[in-house]
């Protein structure tokens, strides 16, 4: 096969176009290979909001057509989305029906982050280190500070009650416990949510395949050691719909230039994560994207800083640690943040997303390759640890401690 690798970049008048170069591939590259055109990123000098000083990448796209072919080789799309080159994202076009679910979510975000505050107490789980139900103001983001430019409601989409088990109910608090519903606030929601859920999880498990049939081309894996067999036996998925508060101008302080000034820098710990593009509306009117400045930033393997892309009609997924972990690094998580939009016309626009975690089982086991670069404080000197241990380690880092 041969492998798409991306050209050093060219700035032509503030636009950024980007050029592929093809180099020959016999396997999947190795973690530790390093390609002889790596990305490059050149500064622009911007003096406009509507200006960003960091190169735009267009997302890898494979159409649903292809994706859904059991018999297509994807491999090279593979490698050049998650591979130890790429940015680990890829988007997933003209998939039936997502347009219509998406918005019919995500228009009900705002109305979710209104409703009075005592009701969205109610919709509260601090058991679960706010990890199911409504949650604002509780993550802990880059220097210690809590977050409070969002809000987010988690459910699992796929399992109301993923146990009855009190122990597990007790020991994975973050994963177990049954979903919070505004039954009577907000019914539309479950249904619009769960939906949703369920068409970006039957489709990550589609991209997940064919990760599957790129990593076992360089490594030996059993028929129930696969990533999407640990997706599919999971009790953990779970859904996070996102309300970023309008920005105004007085916002932000000197964060408003920050590149990560509306979500901090971090690295998704799921196995795969689904998202869409966000809508962006000023009292309740759907708006064009207000800064071109704002959006996705991703942090490349060689430590360069691009902003990523994609359209509002693709869901987008990107590799998290887990799959890092599981695949010996062949498939390889990024750090990513979000920067908010800024000036007259971002005034008074609000945000609103929605990502699934696709993550395995509390209780399925990580065996860590011996060079590992994430979290290398967490591992054990046996190298191995459950995705329930490792995950509570981690969202100790995020969240207070209640």
């Amino acid at each position: 096969m041969r492998s798409l690798l991306f050209k050093p970049l060219i700035h032509d008048s503030f636009h950024i176009r980007s050029q592929f170069l093809n180099v020959p591939a016999g396997s999947p590259s190795s973690p530790n290979q390093r390609f002889c055109h790596p990305i490059t990123c050149r500064s622009m000098s911007c003096s406009s909001s509507s200006q960003t000083s960091f190169p735009t990448l267009r997302t890898v796209t494979i159409s649903y057509s292809e994706l859904t072919d059991k018999d297509a080789d994807l491999s090279m799309k593979i490698e050049e989305g998650f591979g130890p080159n790429g940015l680990g994202i890829l988007s997933i076009t003209d998939v039936p029906g997502f347009t219509t679910l998406r918005r019919n979510l995500l228009d009900l975000a705002p109305r979710l982050a209104s409703l009075p505050e005592e009701v969205k107490k109610e919709l509260e789980d601090p058991q679960s280190r706010y990890s199911f139900g409504w949650s604002h103001g509780k993550e802990q983001i880059e220097s210690g500070k809590q977050d409070l430019l969002k809000g987010s409601f988690y459910a699992n989409p796929l399992l109301d009650v993923p146990t009855t088990d009190a122990y597990l109910i007790e020991r994975y608090p973050s994963y177990s416990r049954a979903n919070i519903w505004p039954q009577a606030a907000l019914p539309e929601l479950e249904v619009a949510f769960k939906v949703l859920g369920k068409l970006i999880f039957d489709v990550g498990l589609m991209v997940i395949y064919h990760c599957d049939q790129y990593v076992s081309r360089a490594m030996k894996m059993q028929k129930d050691e696969g990533l999407k067999e640990v997706l599919l036996r999971s009790r953990c998925h779970k859904g996070r719909l996102l309300y970023y508060f309008p920005a105004h101008l007085s916002d932000h302080g000197k964060d408003g230039d920050s590149t990560s000034s509306w979500c901090g820098w971090h690295t998704d710990f799921a196995s795969l994560t689904g998202l869409t593009c966000g809508m962006f509306k000023r009292d309740g009117v759907e708006v064009s994207f207000p800064d071109s400045a704002a959006g996705l930033y991703i942090r490349t393997r060689t430590g360069e800083i691009v902003k990523a892309i994609f359209g509002e009609d693709e869901i987008a997924y990107q590799i998290g640690e887990t799959t890092e972990i599981l695949s010996q690094g062949y498939l390889c998580a990024t750090p990513h943040c979000v920067r908010a939009p800024k000036g007259k016309e971002a005034s008074g626009v609000d945000r609103s997303t929605f990502a699934l975690f696709m993550q395995p089982d509390w209780d399925e086991k990580l065996n860590f390759p011996e060079q590992v670069h994430i979290h290398k404080e967490l591992i054990p000197a046996k190298g191995t640890l459950t995705f329930g241990e490792y995950s509570e380690m981690l969202l100790d880092k995020y969240y207070k401690k209640t």
